[in-house]
């Protein structure tokens, strides 16, 4: 079942109309409704280039958080073969929003970590809508530690509204470990590169980002807080959350401006969810492209390319 946005209601109007033609015609073989089914198919098309031809941020935020975008299990299961998960930190539990393991990519061996918000009710919950709590962000060192000791490639996926805020995982020590996946990412010797597939939300996600490149998806969104919660601060009101996304430069356009993201992969028209094999494909070319510039840097290289980048990040928009 498609599911529309708010924004795409005029939308949903004519493809449920051109459907309803279809499903009719197929009730009754005396029917002949082709013609008048594909001048709505038409109508829709033309709707649809006009709706994405320039989103606003806010409606960006929407489309990167369709539920019917393509997760990090769906990449994994594309583009990665022979995929070997890791579970647990090795002091509380396992965190099921945080997926990673061992696989390869291109037949090539490499360590692959993401957050999964899940594609239904029950397995949502069960991955805590991609809200990773402190074993997440431990286990993801683990993995980081793993892979710099054996010299394998790390690939991240980061999709997440931001680290989970619940009373455990405070007590447990969130922002420690947070900080401390964040410092591993700094740390290890190897090629490190992140794609940004849906949200990319504050700590939680720069926890996986902070990378030797960073691409993301057209019409994913990466900031230091969610619209509403900026929203909620600011104004005190979290229906300013459209004045929020304006003010937060949370777009990939944006982003690129500024010089923390390094590339933005092309989504279908309409977003990634109306053609998921066609954004997976592309998102694997991204990371093959992005880890074959790292191919020929020494340890040492790859540690000063990625605090440059860090140290540099937001002097190219301030320069424009």
């Amino acid at each position: 079942m498609t599911h529309y946005l708010d924004f795409e209601k005029p939308l949903a109007e004519i493809e449920g109309k051109a459907e309803e033609l279809r499903a009719m015609a197929r009730g009754n073989e005396d029917m002949d409704i082709e013609d008048e089914a594909a001048a709505l198919d038409r109508k829709a098309d033309a709707l649809l280039k006009d709706l994405y031809k320039k989103l606003t941020p806010w409606r960006k935020c929407q489309v990167a958080r369709h539920p019917n975008r393509p997760h990090c299990k769906d990449y994994i299961e594309a583009l990665f073969t022979e995929y070997t998960p890791l579970a647990g930190d090795r002091g509380f539990s396992d965190d099921h929003a945080v997926m990673g393991g061992l696989a390869r990519f291109n037949d090539r061996p490499v360590v692959v970590i993401g957050h999964e918000k899940g594609h239904d009710t029950e397995s949502r919950i069960h991955r805590n809508f991609g809200m990773a709590r402190p074993e997440g962000y431990r286990k993801a060192v683990r993995l980081m530690d793993m892979a710099d000791r054996f010299n394998l490639p790390v690939v991240s996926l980061v999709d997440t509204p931001g680290a989970y805020p619940g009373k455990g995982a405070e007590e447990r020590g969130q922002s420690e470990a947070i900080a401390r996946s964040t410092e591993k990412c700094l740390q290890i010797g190897v090629p490190l590169v992140s794609v940004v597939i849906g949200e990319g939300g504050s700590g939680g996600a720069v926890a996986f980002a902070t990378a030797n490149r960073l691409a993301m998806l057209e019409h994913s969104v990466y900031s230091v807080i969610s619209p509403e919660g900026c929203a909620s601060i600011l104004w005190k009101d979290s229906e300013k959350m459209r004045e929020a996304a304006e003010a937060l430069r949370l777009t990939a356009q944006d982003l690129y401006q500024l010089g923390v993201s390094d590339r933005i992969i092309p989504e279908p028209m309409g977003g990634a969810h109306r053609d998921r094999k066609k954004t997976i494909t592309a998102v694997g070319n991204t990371i093959a492209a992005m880890l074959s510039e790292l191919n020929d840097m020494t340890r040492e290289d790859l540690i000063r390319n990625r605090r440059a980048k860090f140290l540099s990040m937001g002097s190219k928009g301030l320069a424009a």
